[in-house]
């Protein structure tokens, strides 16, 4: 961004076009070029032929400029460099949606320290620990100092029953009939001090305590839509009709559309969820499950048939589905059976074994004993082998194996056809990206607090981060932003655009063609 200012020399006035940029080493530094000077007798500035020239090739009309936009040296050496382009826009989107309205009617004191919060997650996923550096370099809402004293402070501020009004205000901004994916992730800590840090099964595989966060998130919006915590001694089943008990005194009794995956079935949740005709669900059934097992041996003869063969983004299934009574109430049963993907574990696992069996022949005395072999290999001593060994493949275990491969058993109270079955259940990978996000970007994948309410907190600016961050991903997948570039290319476009304070003036850097792009995508006008 090129602007005027004017310098006195002796008697006389100089006028010069300074140019703002960045050296190689990121630096702010300013371009100057003399364009022109003051008469001493009219006092009105004179432009050079060539300075004037080129404003009029470019169609700018050159004014006697007044004071406002005069500038000193000492003014220019004054002046404050910051980043514009993201926080703009996730300010203007968050208006869009109704966040920033829910935060402000549950936390009309310090939503604004909460939402930057948020952005500083979504920008850099950094710990919090550099988020005053960020702050100063960044155009943002006034939120006065952010030291991660304040920030302690901040997170010990937040209170549970502001929590509860900001998920009240946030779900009534949400569309009635959308199905809600449900599913839970771990966060570890190495902390002692917060009680809900548990041993549990850990699904990042660490050997960690942790606790559980149980995420619903909008099939249809992409967005979160509601979040809460438990120890991380609580599996997952368990965790169903206290969620949608909370749930539904914050929405007040708005009807659940309910998507969950295997971890959370149980006779006693499928029970729950029939209790009551405001709850409609679609749930996988493990094949621990009897009844999994028995509805596919009862469809394995007559499902591979042309007529019950059914599209799902590019895939082909055969599906069948049954109504079927569960305690006196109507559910549908959708079993489906993927040929190509039986397919290809049934090769996987015969090559698998294969390799098995060459190493056991080579050295079965080695492999004897060892547990991954002997799964389904028989490896027996015998005096008529050169080895001194026999192995041969145990049928029985293949078989067993492969018994279910290529099998889905979904049942649900509300959906009875099974191609809309399967494209609702798929949807469900929206939560399943959502707590990528927020674990891998928005660095809660590691908790790095001490007490019970900051953990909390922490998880609840977590949450109102990929809010933001799944607005992002929502617009990108449907305006085809992905095609040219990731988000996080997309968050160092915007980032480029800066604005430059000099005293008490603001001046734009000029948008880019590729930032111009990214914002009319949003539907968001550029800063002015």
């Amino acid at each position: 961004m090129s602007f005027l200012f004017e310098q006195t020399v002796g008697k006389y006035t100089y006028i010069y076009e300074c140019t703002s940029y960045r050296n190689e080493k990121g630096s702010p530094r300013n371009k100057r070029i003399p364009v022109g000077k003051i008469d001493l007798k009219t006092g009105k500035r004179i432009f050079k032929d060539s300075y004037s020239e080129r404003l009029r090739q470019e169609g700018t009309i050159i004014e006697q400029a007044d004071d406002e936009k005069m500038f000193s040296i000492e003014d220019i050496r004054n002046s404050a460099i910051r980043e514009c382009g993201m926080t703009h826009l996730l300010l203007e989107l968050s208006e869009k949606n109704g966040l920033a309205q829910a935060l402000r009617e549950a936390f009309p004191d310090i939503w604004r320290e909460i939402f930057m919060l948020a952005c500083f997650l979504v920008v850099t996923g950094d710990p919090f620990l550099y988020c005053e550096e960020w702050l100063k370099s960044t155009e943002c809402l006034p939120v006065g100092n952010m030291s991660t004293q304040r920030i302690s402070e901040l997170l010990d501020a937040i209170e549970p029953e502001c929590r509860k009004v900001f998920h009240r205000e946030w779900c009534a901004a949400r569309g009635d009939r959308e199905y809600l994916a449900l599913d839970i992730t771990s966060s570890s800590s190495y902390s002692d001090l917060i009680d809900d840090v548990e041993w549990g099964y850990n699904r990042d595989g660490e050997g960690l305590p942790q606790v559980n966060i149980c995420l619903l998130m909008g099939e249809e919006s992409m967005l979160p839509i509601y979040q809460t915590v438990y120890s991380g001694s609580i599996k997952d089943v368990s965790t169903l009709d206290v969620t949608l008990a909370e749930f539904g005194d914050i929405t007040g009794g708005k009807p659940v559309l309910a998507v969950m995956d295997k971890g959370f079935y149980s006779k006693g949740n499928i029970d729950f969820m029939l209790g009551t005709d405001s709850r409609k669900f679609i749930i996988s059934v493990p094949f621990t499950s009897l009844f999994a097992k028995r509805h596919v041996e009862s469809e394995r003869k007559d499902i591979d048939h042309v007529s019950n063969t059914i599209f799902n983004n590019g895939d082909s299934l055969r599906a069948i589905t049954k109504a079927r009574s569960w305690g006196g109430r109507n559910i549908y049963t959708h079993v489906y059976f993927n040929a190509k993907k039986a397919s290809l574990i049934r090769e996987a696992l015969y090559a698998d074994i294969a390799r098995l069996k060459e190493e056991a022949e080579s050295a079965p005395e080695k492999y004897a004993k060892s547990n991954g072999h002997r799964k389904f290999l028989n490896i027996r001593k015998s005096g008529k082998s050169g080895s001194g060994y026999v192995v041969s493949i145990k049928e029985d275990a293949v078989s067993y194996k492969l018994r279910t491969s290529g099998w889905l058993v979904i049942i649900s109270n509300d959906i009875s056809d099974a191609k809309e079955a399967i494209r609702i259940y798929r949807a469900k990978d929206v939560v399943e990206k959502g707590f990528l996000r927020l674990k891998k970007d928005l660095d809660l994948g590691r908790l790095r607090v001490h007490s019970q309410d900051r953990m909390r907190n922490k998880i609840f600016v977590g949450f109102i981060a990929l809010i933001l961050l799944s607005e992002l991903h929502r617009t990108m997948s449907g305006k085809g932003l992905y095609r040219s570039m990731t988000m996080r290319q997309l968050i160092r476009v915007l980032s480029k655009l800066r604005l430059q304070i000099i005293g008490e003036t603001r001046i734009i850097y000029p948008v880019t063609k590729e930032q111009r792009t990214i914002y009319e995508a949003f539907g968001v006008d550029p800063p002015a």
